[in-house]
């Protein structure tokens, strides 16, 4: 395939009327060809009234054959090859194992949400059978199972140009959930988003699946972000960005005339508990691992360890030592667009002109276009009383807190903002002090590590990214292992409405052969 700077508006291949725009090598600041064309509102209402006219027939086709559509788009990724690697590293400055990995994870997904949907437990059928002779009334048939919402829009994400983007994890769990999709291209990856945006038509193409499913939109600015939010065909969005970003998108969605769910990942900086007897084993090592998680491609992931509580002492100092020698290392990296640098920069000068702050270490020069990591520490009391030094610097930065018992840390722990994960590092003799923080945590984080760090997120069942705001718009929700289909389905119940009629989630003789709920057992596989 190749780059031609056009949007899929559906079948269609379509040229942005609007203002040209290049992707930008971040390594390097060159400007990368094609310029691609930012859509207009006529291109947005195309994408979105198509999405509508194609929902009803996509969301009744037989799940098998919706199955096979997902399958059908992991095959059309991995048959670009190279060319999607390549020109990948071009726009993010990421090396090409990294990429390929993530290549990886997106086709596993989308294949993982096929099972999924050919299981069909997901669309939770419930059946409660008629009682004619019940006392004082008769109760009536009652049929329950989930449907997908309607249209969706994603939202390409910065640090993930495969999966968090066109065919990351909310395409691929709101195809599976049946709804269909408009996508809105991150502009810092238009080449890579282009490339899979072809695959997935060539999948809608061999499937012959109604060419609404799916359509990309470009726009070098927000105007059509907005605007995809507000349309009103749209009936959920997926983000994964700033809090800025998703704040003012989460506005649009609330003041509708229609309100929408907006399910935003937006910010997390991931603490890191070490507790006392794992520093007296292996302070020096853990060390180690933490900067290696906290440096991992430059950040630049929303699970990076942005801040360390520890409570003082020898040990503790040791950790800290071993921190900087081990931080002093490593060598200044490209961030993925001028903006995120500039903000990391941003970030990092105000940690290190705060006058309760010290900076106690930080990564190699490197070129202009290049960010060093850094490390800072302050006091549990100065953490608490200022809260600007709990917000997130995306990118390889993280303040190390030290509190004087662990009360003062437990204090910490229940000031901070919802968070994404949380790690805590323990022996067995830390087992009492883990007992007292976990009720804390679960009220804090979706995901808690034990002797480990939270970079590495396994596309599973049991996974769960979200968390209490602001890591989330919904702290109910995932975005990542297949409970994020969720996110894209409704309960729909159906009364006293005859077997010929019943979806074939509810007929009495269970065509599909699904899990159920009957009576309130469950029945089947």
């Amino acid at each position: 395939m190749s780059l031609t700077g056009n949007m899929q508006i559906g079948g269609r291949a379509v040229r942005g009327s609007g203002t040209d725009f290049h992707a930008y090598n971040p390594a390097t600041g060159e400007k990368l060809e094609p310029a691609f064309g930012s859509a207009t509102a006529a291109d947005l209402q195309a994408a979105c009234t198509l999405a509508k006219k194609a929902f009803r027939p996509y969301r009744l086709l037989p799940l098998a054959r919706r199955a096979e559509f997902l399958e059908a788009i992991g095959n059309a990724i991995e048959a670009l090859g190279d060319e999607l690697i390549e020109r990948a590293m071009q726009e993010t400055g990421l090396p090409r194992g990294r990429l390929e990995g993530e290549r990886g994870r997106t086709v596993s997904q989308l294949r993982l949400f096929a099972t999924v949907v050919r299981d069909g437990a997901f669309l939770d059928a419930r059946i409660d059978p008629e009682i004619p002779d019940r006392k004082p009334a008769r109760r009536p048939d009652i049929r329950e199972q989930h449907i997908a919402l309607g249209p969706v829009a994603v939202f390409g994400a910065s640090n993930f140009p495969l999966a968090f983007s066109v065919a990351g994890g909310d395409t691929a769990s709101a195809l599976a959930a049946g709804c269909t999709v408009v996508v809105k291209a991150h502009s810092a990856h238009p080449g890579t988003s282009e490339l899979v945006g072809q695959a997935i038509h060539s999948a809608v193409q061999q499937m012959q699946i109604p060419e609404g499913v799916f359509s990309l939109l470009f726009d070098s600015g927000f105007a059509i972000g907005a605007g995809l939010v507000a349309a009103p065909q749209i009936k959920a969005v997926g983000f994964t960005g700033s809090r800025r970003g998703g704040m003012a998108l989460f506005k649009i969605a609330r003041e509708r005339s229609e309100p929408i769910p907006f399910y935003a990942e937006m910010s997390s900086i991931n603490p890191v508990i070490l507790l006392p007897g794992a520093l007296k084993e292996r302070a020096a090592a853990i060390a180690g691992e933490f900067v290696s998680s906290l440096t991992l491609g430059a950040g630049q992931f929303c699970t990076n360890p942005g801040l360390v509580l520890a409570v003082d002492s020898p040990e503790t100092d040791t950790f800290a030592a071993a921190a900087v020698a081990a931080i002093a290392s490593v060598s200044a990296t490209a961030m993925l667009t001028a903006g995120i640098q500039s903000a990391f920069d941003q970030g990092v000068s105000r940690l290190a002109g705060h006058r309760a702050v010290e900076k106690i270490g930080g990564g190699a020069a490197g070129g202009p276009h290049h960010a060093e990591a850094a490390l800072f520490a302050t006091s549990a009391g100065a953490f608490r009383d200022h809260a600007e030094l709990g917000e997130e610097v995306f990118g390889a930065s993280s303040l190390v807190v030290r509190a004087k018992d662990m009360d003062e840390l437990v204090s910490v722990l229940e000031a901070l903002e919802g968070q994404l994960t949380a790690s805590v590092h323990m022996t067995d003799a830390d087992s009492g002090a883990m007992g007292r923080l976990l009720p804390i945590l679960e009220e804090k984080v979706g995901r808690i590590l034990i002797n480990g760090f939270g970079t590495g997120v396994e596309v599973c069942h049991a996974m769960v990214h979200g968390g209490p705001y602001p890591a989330t718009s919904d702290s109910r929700t995932t975005s990542v292992g297949t409970l994020a289909i969720r996110r894209f389905l409704r309960p729909v119940a159906y009364q006293d409405l005859p077997d010929a009629l019943r979806p074939d989630s509810v007929k009495e003789k269970n065509p599909l052969g699904i899990p159920r709920l009957e009576n309130g057992r469950r029945q089947g596989r």
